[in-house]
């Protein structure tokens, strides 16, 4: 019994072997060339890239520095999270300092490319330049000491793409008109003489907005008047970029977007460097930008919004106070 069983167990895997090898053959037969199947791959991978990053859906970071190179690591590791970033241009303004491309490299891979421009002067305007980097529509300007959460960034973008014409931004200021006809610079609480009110603004600062690039190539062809006031002051490139957008648009320049979770880092550096904003002239010095400018477009540009769009329900002047 043993032999008779051996050998009916012999039959019938010599029986099961040709079936598996013809049902191989066949699944074999099925399956796309090596080359097909790698060139597969590629292209499913072209494909998630190009919708991650495609110009037309994505932003471009352009950061401008100077003697903040602790705080610009540690601020081009956070932005680097989030996946419709396409790219980081670091403006270097500090002169005679190493840049930290290197070290930076050094740290990859990192999943979104940074560009470091260093500059031959160091001019408050330069981060307003259109570099042959800047591939994308949309234009996050961050200063060097603002940290903003990734989820207030991605809100502000779905905001910008429903104003691609305007400034979309997180710091909302205004100007106000004086009794004695003269324009004073002031934050979003300043009340205004002939109103009295405190809750409207018409400037969105571009220190932390979105915008579209086509703002870079205009301000080039600013006249040259407006980029020798904010080379002599150092100051009011901002200031500018409002007064651009609303003539170009005539509409408010900007629209405010409430954030969740901004923070200044200023503190954290270890050079101690402080923004020319605790400058006891500087708003002295913006007032007179304002109405320099006005003096240069022949007309204020500027006009008033209340418009405060946020991610959590209906947002009050309180709790933007707060």
């Amino acid at each position: 019994c043993y032999r008779a069983c051996k050998m009916h167990r012999s039959k019938r895997i010599y029986l099961l072997v040709p079936i598996l090898l013809l049902v191989g053959a066949t699944l074999t037969a099925l399956l796309p060339a090596s080359e097909e199947r790698g060139a597969e791959v590629l292209r499913r991978g072209s494909l998630l890239r190009s919708r991650q990053g495609s110009p037309r859906d994505s932003f471009t970071i352009v950061m401008q520095t100077y003697n903040r190179t602790d705080i610009l690591l540690k601020l081009l590791n956070h932005y680097q999270a989030m996946p419709q970033l396409h790219k980081i241009i670091i403006v270097w303004n500090s002169l005679g300092e190493k840049v930290p491309r290197e070290l930076w490299e050094a740290l990859g891979p990192h999943p979104v490319p940074v560009v470091f421009k260093e500059q031959e002067v160091n001019l408050m305007r330069n981060r307003l330049q259109l570099f042959p980097e800047q591939e994308t529509e949309a234009v996050l300007m961050l200063d060097d000491d603002t940290l903003i959460s990734t989820p207030d960034i991605d809100f502000a973008f779905s905001v910008w793409k429903q104003f691609p014409d305007q400034i979309v931004g997180f710091v909302p200021r205004k100007h106000v008109t004086t009794p004695s006809g003269v324009y004073s610079y002031g934050s979003f609480e300043l009340q205004d003489p002939a109103a009295g009110q405190g809750d409207h603004y018409s400037m969105v600062l571009v220190g932390a907005a979105f915008f579209h690039k086509k703002y870079l190539q205009a301000f080039q062809n600013q006249p040259p008047e407006v980029h020798r006031l904010i080379d002599d002051t150092q100051n009011c490139d901002d200031i500018a970029v409002n007064f651009l957008v609303a003539q170009h648009t005539q509409k408010p320049a900007g629209v405010f977007v409430k954030p969740v979770d901004f923070r200044n880092l200023e503190k954290d550096a270890a050079s101690g460097y402080q923004g020319m904003w605790h400058r006891a002239h500087h708003l002295l010095q913006r007032s007179y930008c304002l109405n320099r400018l006005a003096q240069i477009y022949g007309q204020m540009p500027l006009r008033y919004t209340n418009i405060m769009i946020s991610q959590f329900g209906f947002p009050s002047y309180g709790n933007h106070r707060a």
